[in-house]
């Protein structure tokens, strides 16, 4: 969630240089605004020709992310899952890759118990469906789950520039679309978890957004099936956040509808309608269907059927917390009590409402900009005032709202609202662009230094480890920094797996967690099918039930991983023997 208390507060070295390069920048802004101008107007000479193909900009930046993030390969190679969220959507994937919307509660399923999975009525991802149907299409077409992943970064960032164009001169919207890719598609944990659907989310609010003016102005029937593309996209991963962002498009949307000067005649704007709304209302029947299949009702949604049975605190300020249910696994506890309740009991108190919002808003602004593209907001007061922009930031204020009356706050939640965030920030980078303070043009050499100092550290991001730049071990807390990356997470849990993997038979993994460990190192997750599996992870429970477990799966070799160690220890299950009265 926001704040996990078992999080380290690693500082990455690559933000502390992100940090000092952006003083550095603005003060040779000032100092030296002249510095290289003439080799800055002759690259943005060659970048203003290529924006102005507007259908080769898109495909450019989509292809650039895609080829980029490939080369990057054996320095951030594809990356292994490592928190709840990351096995969750992956259970969800190799379920919808055997065809399957949900499967049976396995037999002593509460051995099988984890973060974020749903056991009764069915066994099942707790998240909504979108995030596991695109590693479920990754897996079955190109045989790995993140490939898909890789290309939904590739379609956001081309999302992002196709909806940039309608709000912004092609220049800027190209940069916006290079500026998402090196910040987001390239590095973020959106693209290096499977966590989250952030790519999902940000590809929906882009096309939602890039639709809207289109539609407005020429009313073409491409423009409103792309626009109910984004919104089945949003509703399929994260409805709220979408829904924050389609109220005000269906506000101006419905008042051009009802009282446009320009619009066609209802007759025509009808038949355009017809296949949109048809694909909107065949999205929502089947999330109604999945939900029977999944959780016993087609009005109850993802989320409700884990959160009744596990949770405490509830995900909006104004709803009290739950009785404690009882918990079977300490983990268990550990993660709703500590990294939940805790800080819900915080957020709730009058004391710590106020810094908690703080804090939101700083993992946000850090994790959009980073430090170097925080200057050029010091002109969003300008941008305040703008009409080309001025709708957008009424977006923002929705989100906002929305935002303040939620208790937890990740990055991904936000990711509806990416293209706004950039057209945005790139609005402020115009108007400080031609400042000019004492007629000097301070502001021009501030753009193109923070846009060059995104270039310089995502250089130094895909070689940090030849550098030996560290990377936060555990991101909870560090989610917000965008340079993020795969190359540590989940190799303890991987080894064990390939480990197993090889060695002739079936096996059965129980593992015996440790209060030492971080909340969220949970490494008991399955595939779909559990009794098909090769190797079976299960929690560690007392002694008759462990031996109710080992008995039901006499065919495999039972296996003990203790996480009381770094890295952890597998052993041979010592199994337990029968008690005297047992044997006789």
């Amino acid at each position: 969630m926001l704040l996990s208390a078992a999080a380290q507060n690693d500082i990455s070295p690559l933000l502390m240089i992100e940090g000092s390069g952006t003083m550095i920048a603005f003060a040779a802004a000032f100092a030296w605004p002249r510095l290289g101008s003439s080799w800055f107007s002759c690259l943005e000479r060659a970048f203003a020709r290529l924006a102005r193909r507007r259908g080769l900009a898109v495909a450019a930046v989509g292809l650039a992310t895609l080829l980029l993030r490939l080369a990057m390969l054996p320095l951030c190679p594809i990356p292994l899952p490592f928190v709840p969220d990351d096995f969750s959507n992956l259970l969800a994937s190799d379920t919808f890759a055997h065809g399957r919307l949900t499967n049976p509660t396995p037999a002593l399923w509460t051995h099988f118990e984890s973060i974020h999975i749903t056991m009764q009525p069915t066994y099942m991802s707790m998240y909504f469906p979108a995030q596991g149907l695109l590693l479920a299409a990754g897996k079955v077409l190109l045989g790995q789950p993140w490939y898909a992943v890789l290309i939904s970064s590739a379609l956001m960032a081309a999302g992002i520039c196709w909806m940039l164009q309608a709000w912004l001169p092609p220049g800027w919207a190209l940069l916006g679309g290079i500026l998402a890719m090196l910040r987001l598609g390239l590095f973020s944990y959106w693209v290096n978890t499977y966590t989250g659907g952030g790519l999902i989310l940000a590809l929906g609010g882009a096309l939602v957004l890039g639709a809207l003016p289109r539609l407005m102005k020429t009313a073409r029937f491409r423009y409103g099936l792309l626009m109910a593309v984004g919104i089945v996209l949003l509703a399929l991963t994260r409805p709220y956040e979408g829904l924050l962002l389609c109220l005000p498009v269906a506000f101006v949307l419905g008042r051009w509808v009802c009282f446009g000067r320009k619009r066609p005649a209802s007759a025509v704007l009808l038949r355009r309608a017809a296949v949109p709304l048809a694909l909107l209302i065949a999205a929502l029947a089947w999330l109604g269907y999945y939900d029977y299949r999944a959780f016993g009702s087609p009005l109850t949604l993802p989320y409700t059927v884990n959160r009744a049975a596990y949770a405490m605190a509830p995900y909006f300020i104004w709803q009290s917390p739950r009785p404690e249910p009882h918990y079977r696994h300490p983990e268990m506890r550990r993660f709703y009590y500590e990294s939940e309740l805790k800080i819900y009991t915080k957020v709730r108190s009058r004391a710590l409402f106020i810094p908690f919002t703080l804090v939101k808003v700083w993992t946000a602004t850090v994790f959009f900009t980073g430090f170097a593209l925080l200057p050029p907001l010091i002109m969003l007061h300008r941008v305040l005032l703008d009409r080309r922009t001025r709708f957008l930031v009424l977006c923002v204020l929705v989100l906002m709202a929305g935002m303040l009356i939620m208790i937890y706050m990740i990055p991904h939640y936000l990711a509806p609202f990416t293209a706004a965030f950039y057209a945005i920030g790139l609005q402020c980078m115009r108007h400080l662009r031609v400042w000019k303070p004492e007629g000097r043009p301070a502001g021009a050499a501030l753009v193109r230094l923070c846009v060059l100092l995104c270039f310089v550290l995502a250089g130094l991001r895909v070689f940090a480890a030849p550098l030996h730049f560290t990377i936060p071990e555990w991101p909870p807390n560090n989610w917000s920094s965008l340079w993020y990356g795969p190359e540590r997470y989940g190799t303890d849990r991987a080894h064990i797996q390939d480990e197993l993997e090889h060695l002739p038979g079936k096996q059965l993994v129980v593992v015996r967690s440790s209060p030492k460990r971080n909340v969220l190192d949970q490494w008991v997750y399955n595939q779909a099918d559990i009794p098909a599996a090769k190797v079976i992870w299960a929690q560690e429970m007392d002694a008759a039930n462990n031996r109710e477990l080992i008995n039901y799966y006499r065919d495999r070799k039972a296996w003990l991983v203790q996480m009381d160690t770094e890295p952890a220890t597998l052993t041979p299950y010592p199994v337990p023997a029968l008690p005297a009265a047992a044997r006789h």
